[in-house]
């Protein structure tokens, strides 16, 4: 398997969240090819078991890396991420591999009133990963944790009053937002579908507090790896810079990829066992 500095990296998600992920990529890295893999066909990952979880994270990389010879893999979504990136990495030692977490720590530094929301998949909040993140940062902050079973789909589905509703409903059950002592002055969205409800949440939550996603430290951390190996792309990409496939229904991602990226781009349809 032969790979150079203008191979493409890989990005993966249960559906569509990975695109708020892939938009943080292209900005950091303007040189670079991705091939980006919408699993949206077996999801949503965040309701289903580890086991599950695992299969389909396995398979999607073994065929971005015999079908397309990627030189990096990011795994753009929280609940694959706490289930199989540990495992993925052993089975590929060979290849960078950069998972998301929610930003927990960058969280309780940042938070004034020491009072932190959670909003993620209720799967990422059970995961051990996500548990052994929280256990390290004991006595730094409170975590409330908020599970959001439903809001995944009901974004995929562009259902904008469940959206509304949801984002609503879950925002109200965590208690109260803002700047005095015992409110919430920090969110962290733990999914990678949250950053594209941002306006619906802050109908809840107000201005004043800060959101907090994954993309930009994934990034960042995504050049790290390459720039170790020689590996980033020394000129700029082609005007088609990203590849898209789906599990799923073609057009539900190309018309989110027109929705949330601005970009017009074919989508192709993918099986993978």
């Amino acid at each position: 398997m032969t790979i150079s500095a203008s191979s493409p990296i890989g990005v993966f998600d249960s559906g569509l969240g990975g695109l708020s992920v892939l938009r943080a990529l292209r900005a950091e890295l303007p040189h670079e090819r991705f091939v980006y893999v919408s699993d949206s066909g077996h999801a949503p990952y965040g309701e289903r078991d580890d086991t599950h979880v695992i299969a389909r994270s396995h398979a999607i990389t073994q065929h971005l890396r015999e079908q397309h010879q990627i030189k990096a893999m990011v795994v753009a979504c929280n609940t694959a991420t706490a289930a199989a990136i540990r495992l993925l990495r052993q089975d590929h030692a060979d290849l960078p591999i950069v998972g998301i977490e929610p930003a927990l720590k960058p969280a309780a530094a940042s938070s004034k009133t020491g009072v932190v929301g959670v909003m993620a998949t209720r799967s990422t909040l059970q995961s051990e990963k996500f548990l052994a993140l929280l256990a390290t940062l004991h006595g730094q902050a409170t975590f409330v944790l908020q599970p959001c079973d439903g809001l995944v789909d009901a974004i995929e589905r562009e259902d904008a009053i469940k959206t509304e509703a949801a984002c609503a409903g879950y925002a109200r059950a965590m208690g109260q937002f803002g700047l005095n002592s015992e409110e919430m002055d920090t969110l962290v969205l733990g999914c990678t579908h949250y950053p594209f409800v941002e306006a619906e949440l802050r109908r809840t939550i107000g201005d004043q507090v800060v959101l907090l996603e994954g993309g930009a430290p994934v990034a960042r951390q995504t050049r790290r790896l390459l720039a170790e190996k020689n590996l980033l792309a020394a000129t700029s990409a082609v005007e088609e810079d990203v590849t898209f496939f789906t599990t799923g229904k073609a057009d539900i991602l190309a018309n989110a990829v027109r929705r949330w990226l601005q970009l017009e781009r074919p989508v192709s349809a993918l099986q993978i066992a």
